[in-house]
């Protein structure tokens, strides 16, 4: 028997490389039905969908607190405490419980910039698909909810800025330039990732002064519309511009020295 570079193999030699072949095999029809099941839900499906309701509501309250008010982004987060009384779980509860820390500092007057960049940040992450289903939920709960406790202390540097602000400014830029780099190499290019992290990296840059990367931000969304519009030769140029230009910030960061 020959196989399709015309060697020859014996019948000793596949019964060799079936044996060799044999655990393999085994171990990995063992573990097909579990990769194929689908995994257990942690909530019941009608709670799911009142924190799911609850995250959106709060997300169009605070985007819309210019004109309604605090209170009005206050009473969402109070809805959603209540959600998360119903779940029982740790680290859903303390989320909430540092979201009323903040809907009490938001009574107290205008958030300075850092509690608004945390803010805006949590609403997002909130609306990410299925809720407390998603399997980030848990670590993005913890991280955010750290986050928030940060930005309720005083600032230890001159006007509203903060080391904590910086480290988690580049921690999250850091996250959404890989993002980036992931939807750049995959083809078709993945243009409306690349558009959300863009804009999206703007907007926690302006919210606490970071005109550099704003700067820099803002060329990236350029490009991105540019290539999302543009002829083949147009997009090619586009894509080598935004492939420099994730670099250029990344260096950027670097010197930043929170």
């Amino acid at each position: 028997m020959a196989d399709l570079t015309g060697k020859n193999f014996s019948e000793n030699d596949l019964d060799e490389t079936r044996a060799v072949l044999a655990p393999t095999l085994e171990a990995t029809a063992a573990i097909l039905p579990w990769v194929n099941k689908p995994q257990p839900v942690r909530f019941p499906p009608e709670l799911n969908k009142r924190w799911e309701a609850a995250c959106g509501e709060l997300s169009e309250r605070w985007a819309e607190r210019h004109r309604q008010g605090a209170t009005s982004v206050r009473s969402a987060i109070f809805n959603l405490m209540n959600v998360a009384l119903e779940t029982r779980d740790i680290d859903c509860l303390h989320l909430a419980e540092t979201l009323a820390s903040v809907a009490d500092k938001l009574e107290e007057g205008p958030p300075d910039p850092r509690l608004v960049a945390a803010l805006t940040a949590t609403c997002e992450a909130l609306l990410e698909p299925n809720g407390l289903e998603n399997t980030a939920f848990i670590g993005r709960a913890q991280h955010f909810a750290q986050r928030l406790s940060h930005c309720l202390q005083p600032s230890h540097k001159p006007g509203v800025r903060s080391d904590v602000l910086d480290q988690l400014f580049v921690h999250d830029t850091e996250e959404r330039l890989e993002r980036m780099h992931e939807a750049l190499i995959v083809l078709p290019v993945d243009i409306y990732a690349l558009q959300i992290e863009s804009q999206g990296m703007v907007q926690q840059a302006l919210e606490i002064d970071m005109y550099g990367i704003v700067h820099l931000g803002r060329q990236l969304v350029n490009y991105v519309a540019l290539m999302n519009e543009a002829g083949e030769r147009e997009q090619e140029r586009a894509r080598d511009e935004i492939s420099a230009l994730l670099e250029t910030i990344s260096e950027a960061l670097a010197a930043v020295n929170p």
